[in-house]
């Protein structure tokens, strides 16, 4: 299954919302799983110098990888394979 790379934007001022973000996400891709579709998400990364978050997620699409930042309200900057 590809490995795609996630990167938002999370402000130093919001970092706090890195934990919610990161249970939200999760439980996006629980219930795309429970629904037939396996995901599985391997956390996220900040850099707050850059006020980037990755996270980390193992989908069979682009396209699940977008379902799953839409159902975690992540506002994507970009989805890219990571091998």
């Amino acid at each position: 299954m590809p490995s795609y790379l996630v990167e938002t934007f999370l402000p130093r001022g919001k970092a706090g919302d890195r934990r919610a973000r990161e249970l939200a996400t999760s439980s996006a891709a629980e219930a795309l799983t429970r629904d037939g579709t396996p995901i599985r998400f391997g956390g996220s990364i900040y850099v707050p110098e850059d006020e980037i978050c990755f996270y980390s997620i193992d989908a069979p699409s682009v396209g699940d990888v977008e379902r799953i930042a839409d159902s975690a309200g992540l506002r994507l900057l970009r989805v890219v394979e990571a091998i």
